[in-house]
């Protein structure tokens, strides 16, 4: 659209004879490709937006426990109830305010929306890139350590002054969602550094990672109106609130803790997608050993941040903590030393085969796999085994539970290795480049174009052209002459994922009867 209200101009955008005939050739002439799109075996990701959702409303509940936040409340509530006329319209007010406090944050996330629609395979190309996870190590240790009291991480104060401003002049419900907006930008020094901690989970997590987003933002606004509505409808419940204190200076050093440790999951997401070999998995556990022993040790006393007041008896509260952290930090070492999987963890710390001792392959579990389409069909072909086409990525955190705790099932796993032949594709594989007489462009139904340059670039490019999906975990059965043999299905649980192997692994076998 043009914003001078003249004539838009369309531009015909085209690629060439050649990328036209490359395009067509990562088509697949599937059989029986109806199949795909049948529910039947096919779990839903809505516990995946329900799970973002609750993570996001997680996040609101600690922000609220920060100094930035837990001191408005009454503050706030006060206001609406006694400069009210009468009580419901106090009431109404807040929930007002609370309203449009889940609004904003879900507006921040209206962006990635339109991202989305450009190029389906854009925001796994963002979450994976190296220089962009290398900025959220960087950002996510700086927040860490305004956590920690050394700085204060703030936006500019002219911001939250021409909105306080703002609310004050004009009144009425504009007036109170400048109110929103004010509480946004003085509580950014808290909640910015748990935004970004909820954008990162969201940019791994399986399904369509802008709704994701969105879900998590509303979840996080949702948190912080629900105390303002709340004591808006029951006053007398201020009263039963702490005081304010030195416990929410502890919770921010847990947070920035917590903060640290999730930098290092940036970190480890470029050294997998650069192929580095620096942050193998016993190094990564190895630093979060010493994190949590860290924090365990701050919480019972034994060194201090800038920003601790007095030295005070220790709380039941911050006891507790340091004795969870405490074993968390056993954990870890049992882990490191193989005396317990480390499963819990499974889609955060790198994979298994990613380790400093030789492993027998850079497959899932050491299983045999093919990384480029054609050598494994032809391999199928040979031997006369049916497919298992996965859909995947280095940094995908999702593929790395499913193979560490649904692949990894005794009766699963022979199923893995004898009976199917696995075709592993990574599509976040930006770093490995395709021969130049490889490299093509391709054009979407939207008319945009994109440079497939990279292995990732093609097998993202292969699976929506063939599939229609973006997401990752992403798994088909096909047989070696390309008849789907089962509905795609995607990130489940142990005993569906079994019953969807032998549904197929039958289905194929009846078809060599025939």
């Amino acid at each position: 659209f043009v914003l001078d209200g003249g004539e838009a101009e369309v531009a015909n955008v085209t690629v060439d004879a050649r990328s036209l005939a490359m395009t067509n050739d990562l088509k697949l002439d599937l059989k029986n490709k109806a199949l795909l799109e049948s529910a039947e075996n096919t779990v839903k990701n809505g516990s995946g937006i329900w799970g973002i959702f609750g993570l996001g409303f997680l996040g609101g509940l600690i922000a609220l426990l920060t100094p930035c936040v837990f001191p408005m409340i009454p503050l706030t509530v006060s206001f609406f109830t006694k400069q009210s006329k009468n009580k419901s319209k106090g009431i109404a007010n807040a929930v007002l305010y609370g309203f449009f406090i889940i609004l904003i944050y879900f507006l921040l996330s209206i962006p990635f929306h339109v991202f989305d629609s450009v190029d389906s395979q854009i925001l796994n190309t963002i979450a994976t890139n190296i220089w962009l996870n290398l900025l959220f190590f960087v950002l996510f240790i700086f927040f860490a350590f305004s956590f920690f009291g050394y700085y204060e991480l703030t936006l500019p104060s002219s911001w939250a002054n021409k909105m306080d401003e703002a609310s004050s002049k004009i009144g009425g419900v504009f007036g109170i969602f400048f109110m929103a907006v004010t509480l946004a930008i003085v509580s950014f020094s808290c909640t910015g550094p748990i935004l970004g901690g909820l954008l990162g989970g969201t940019a791994l997590s399986e399904g369509d990672i802008a709704t994701n987003l969105s879900a998590g933002m509303i979840g996080f606004g949702a948190a912080l109106a629900l105390p303002f509505a709340l004591f808006a409808f029951f006053p007398s419940w201020l009263n039963s609130l702490p005081k304010s204190g030195g416990w929410m200076t502890t919770v921010k050093v847990v947070l920035g803790f917590l903060e640290l440790a999730l930098a290092l999951k940036f970190l480890s997401n470029t050294d997998l997608v650069g192929h580095w070999g620096i942050l193998k998995r016993e190094i990564f556990i190895g630093i979060w050993i010493v994190l949590f022993l860290l924090m365990a040790l701050y919480l019972f006393g034994f060194f201090r941040f800038p920003h601790d007041g007095p030295k005070q008896k220790l709380s039941s509260g911050r006891k507790l903590i340091g004795v969870l952290s405490l074993a968390f930090t056993i954990y870890l070492s049992l882990g490191l030393a193989k005396v317990v999987d480390l499963k819990l963890l499974s889609g955060i710390l790198p994979p298994e085969f990613y380790s400093i001792y030789e492993t027998q392959n850079d497959c899932p579990l050491g299983l045999n796999c093919f990384k480029d389409f054609e050598e494994g069909l032809e391999y199928a072909k040979a031997v006369d085994k049916p497919i298992l086409l996965d859909f995947t990525g280095l940094a995908c955190a999702n593929c790395r539970k499913m193979e560490e705790k649904v692949w990894s099932e005794t009766d699963i796993f022979p199923l893995l290795k004898e009976e199917y032949v696995l075709i592993s594709l990574y599509v976040d594989d930006h770093e490995k480049m395709l021969p130049e007489e490889e490299q093509f462009s391709f054009q979407f139904d939207s008319g945009a174009v994109k440079e497939i340059k990279s292995v990732g670039a093609k097998w993202g490019t292969f699976q929506t052209l063939n599939f229609n999906a973006a997401s990752q975990p992403y798994y088909v059965l096909l047989s070696p002459d390309l008849e789907v043999l089962n509905s795609s299905i995607q990130y489940t649980d142990r005993d569906t994922y079994k019953a969807w192997l032998e549904s197929g692994l039958k289905k194929f076998h009846s078809q060599i009867i025939k």
